[in-house]
């Protein structure tokens, strides 16, 4: 692999941007066919800014990759039976081959009592307990797209991954106990060593500093400084936080969960925030979907 410079970004916009074009090709040689092109749902509840950014990205990357999509608002009022019964509908629906529920969800509805109403041949978001557990067990699924982005990430730009350190921080479901399995499976992207850490772990930096490669997802900017992490290593942030900006027309800027500026320096490969990990997600998601329209995963 040719060495790059300090800092090197791992531009996950234009490698998105890259994998769209190639699921666009796909889509066209379905129409060329006669075959239904696929269909993504979204289901959003209440008027989180933040989310309504989220879902207004993926509706916009259904229409780049020619895909349909539907999205069905609700207020922040509607009951935990309401939402359950609009599940059902969509499960039953036989023109949408996917859909994600955005979170985060109003406190009266309970996430794991929504995920698990989603028929698992349709949870593109890869969070369902049978999803996570053919992941485990290396069958065919649809994994947690952001974890399944980084990992792709690695992978395109050729990110060594056997033998090396992997550390990270944060052990939620969604990102970072998937993506400590997947590196660690057999095969690249993966063969490494991987340490999980998390809040209680005693000595953080002590672990950050031998990592080769550094995964954060802690939701705290700025969380990971320069004096946490080794040179060379590769730094993939996947924090995103709206943090106060009065000189942004929009009154807010979004910072990840490392110090970009002190730890640049000293990186390999690090990803910008905005526009490394998140636009690498919304990528995923577009692959699982395409995979649920072919039936790759449960059949047809």
């Amino acid at each position: 692999m040719t060495p790059h410079p300090r800092g090197f970004l791992l531009d996950g916009k234009a490698l998105s941007e890259t994998i769209q074009a190639e699921i666009a090709e796909q889509v066209n040689e379905m129409k060329k066919k006669g075959r239904k092109v696929p269909h993504l749902a979204a289901v959003l509840v209440g008027s989180d800014g933040a989310s309504e950014t989220y879902v207004s990205h993926k509706v916009k990357a259904c229409e780049r990759v020619g895909f349909a999509s539907t999205l069905r608002r609700f207020p922040d009022t509607t009951t935990e039976q309401e939402l359950l019964e609009a599940i059902d509908e969509l499960n039953n629906d036989p023109q949408i081959d996917g859909f994600i529920v955005q979170l985060p969800l109003p406190r009266h509805i309970r996430v794991d009592k929504v995920l698990e109403r989603i028929s698992p041949a349709k949870d593109v978001d890869g969070f369902h307990p049978m999803n996570t557990g053919r992941m485990v067990a290396n069958l065919p699924a649809y994994k947690p797209a952001t974890p399944d982005g980084i990992v792709e990430m690695i992978n395109r730009f050729n990110i060594p991954t056997r033998g090396r350190h992997v550390v990270v921080i944060g052990r939620s479901l969604i990102v970072g106990t998937p993506i400590s399995l997947l590196l660690s499976r057999e095969g690249y992207p993966g063969d490494a060593t991987v340490t999980l850490c998390h809040r209680y772990t005693e000595g953080l930096a002590n672990y950050t500093r031998t990592a080769d490669i550094l995964i954060v997802a802690v939701g705290i900017p700025g969380f990971v400084t320069a004096d946490m992490i080794k040179e060379g290593a590769t730094v993939i942030d996947v924090g995103i936080t709206r943090v106060a900006d009065e000189s942004k027309k929009s009154g807010f800027s979004l910072k990840g969960d490392v110090d970009f500026e002190g730890v640049k320096p000293k990186a390999a490969f690090i990803t910008p925030v905005p526009g490394g990990v998140g636009p690498m997600t919304i990528a995923s998601l577009l692959k699982n979907t395409l995979l649920a329209a072919k039936g790759a995963v449960y059949g047809k």
